[in-house]
Formats: structure tokens, sequence, C-alpha cells
């Protein structure tokens, strides 16, 4: 069935209700100043019952296929030497699926995609996930005491969330600059904050700070959405953005990444297939820019 698109335009933000592709693909070039999104992890979770959910596929290969669309139109839309920041993970391997129990490399797959498309793989953070939590969610069988007990060559680490940054090619004509004499402004960082931002394991963010989901669920869905944590995208839009700067969410969601890009200043375009979702997120985008307004007030 075909996807109508419905839009909402205003001052800060365009929102679109459609296909990611076909959406991304009607933006002008080098458009974009930073693009900040959270893909379907392949065939781990459904989001809804459309044909042209990503998510809505029986294998990775058939989400591979229909993604490799997009980054191309990245690649158009994104200005040159600015940031496309991915949050993503390494997938189980069910043993009900594909014969035996493992992982799947979906960061090293998302790398070699964007590479072959001429982005620059710029740098990789690792986001310090609970494996207690995980375990106490999943089941997973590499996880649970009783396998050490039993045999621990089938044991594992907990697997931690990744943000991958890969840069449009080299050649950013607007720096982004930051200072570290006056905390009231936006592009205050200072050295022990930057110490932290540049480390290699992001420990400190806090999984439970995320917009609120749940009256973006209906009856067709397999699973429950897991909107990004605020903290992580406002991190990534502190570092790779200027404030006015446009920030992109193929992937909107409930509007997590606009949300926090209008709060800071920023201008947002999110596209988000699903109708609920896209509904919740247009409610976020205004509530975002309520709350901005008010905080100039005083």
């Amino acid at each position: 069935m075909e996807v109508k698109t419905k839009e909402i335009k205003k001052e800060n933000y365009h929102l679109i209700n459609g296909d990611c592709v076909k959406e991304v693909a009607k933006l002008p070039d080098n458009s974009v100043d930073l693009s900040v999104f959270s893909p379907p992890f392949a065939e781990l979770y459904v989001y809804s019952d459309k044909a042209e959910d990503m998510g809505n596929v029986s294998n990775y290969k058939q989400f591979e296929d229909h993604f490799k669309y997009l980054i191309p139109e990245l690649k158009r839309v994104i200005k040159p030497g600015r940031i496309c920041a991915i949050h993503c993970m390494d997938l189980p391997i069910q043993k009900g699926k594909e014969g035996f129990i493992g992982l799947r490399d979906f960061s090293g797959m998302l790398v070699d995609w964007f590479i072959k498309e001429g982005f620059i793989y710029h740098a990789r953070t690792t986001i310090w996930k609970n494996p207690v939590t995980e375990m106490q969610r999943t089941k997973s069988l590499g996880l649970l005491h009783k396998t050490i007990k039993k045999d621990s060559v089938m044991s594992r680490v907990g697997i931690p969330d990744y943000i991958l940054f890969f840069r449009n090619g080299d050649g950013n004509e607007n720096p982004i600059t930051h200072q570290d004499t006056n905390p009231e402004e936006r592009d205050y960082l200072p050295v022990d904050l930057w110490q932290k931002y540049a480390s290699p394991v992001w420990y400190d963010i806090d999984y439970s700070r995320t917009l609120q989901y749940r009256s973006g669920r209906d009856g067709n869905d397999e699973k429950h959405i897991c909107p990004l944590q605020l903290d992580t995208i406002e991190r990534i839009l502190h570092l790779y953005s200027n404030e006015g700067d446009t920030v992109l969410s193929p992937f909107g969601g409930i509007g997590s990444e606009g949300f926090c890009a209008i709060k800071n200043g920023r201008k947002s375009i999110s596209i988000e297939l699903k109708e609920s979702y896209f509904n919740l997120n247009a409610k976020n985008h205004e509530d975002a820019v309520i709350e901005s307004n008010e905080l100039t007030l005083f």
C-alpha cells in the first residue's frame, strides 16, 4: 500500500509522515548540518506492519537491501565536512532462527556500508549498559549465572550501545567553535567536560532519561519502541552542531532528536513512517518550542 505523506512545517521544524528513503530524496543538496538517528536494528524489532518499514523484514539481508537506498541520499543532503551520528548495537543471533547462538556485527556492517558510499569513518563511542538489566530483560543464555556453572564457554559480556560517527568528507565551511569562559552560553565546553566527551566509553548516560513513548503504541505493534536517550542526543548536538543548524532524523520516531535540537537552539527535520509515532513526534516538537520560549522569558 502506498504511504501518503503528511507534513507539518513551522519556523523551527519540518515534520514528515512518510517513507524516509523517498522523503530524504526530496530534500535539497547540502541542506543538513548534522544527522542523528537510531535506525531499526534489522529484524530485531517490528515497529509497524507497513511494507516500507525497514524493521518489518524477515532477516538482516532484507534490511540491508532497503537501508542502502538511504545512505547516498544522506551523503547528498549533509553538508561537506559535517557529521552523521548513528546509534546502534550488535545483534543477538537466535538459535531457533539460524541454528546457533552468537552476535551479528551490525555496527561493522554499518561502517562498511557508509564507507562504500564515500563517508569517512570518523569515530565510535561505546555507551555502557548494565549487563544485569540486559539479563533480566532478555534472559540471554550467555548472561545467566547458571551458564557459568554448567559451561562458561557459552557465557558472554553484555551488549553495549555504540554511536558511530561518519564525516561527509572534508571542507566544513562553518566551523563549530566552543569557549570555556561563559557557562551560560550553549557553546560552553570546558576542558573537564571535553575529557568526558572524549572518552571512548560513555559511562554516564542516563538510560531512564527519554521522552515518554507509551502513547505511541497501537494494536499492530510486535515490540515497543526504544527511544534514544536524551543525554546521548544532547552530547552529539553540543559537539557537532552550532546554534541555528538544521538537524535531520530520518527515523524520527517520537521526536527525541528533534526535541533536543529545538531545546538547544537548532532546527529539526524529522521523518517518521508510523502515524501514531508521528503524532507524538509532532506533540513533542511543539512542547520543545513552548519550553524553549518559556526559558527565554525568565
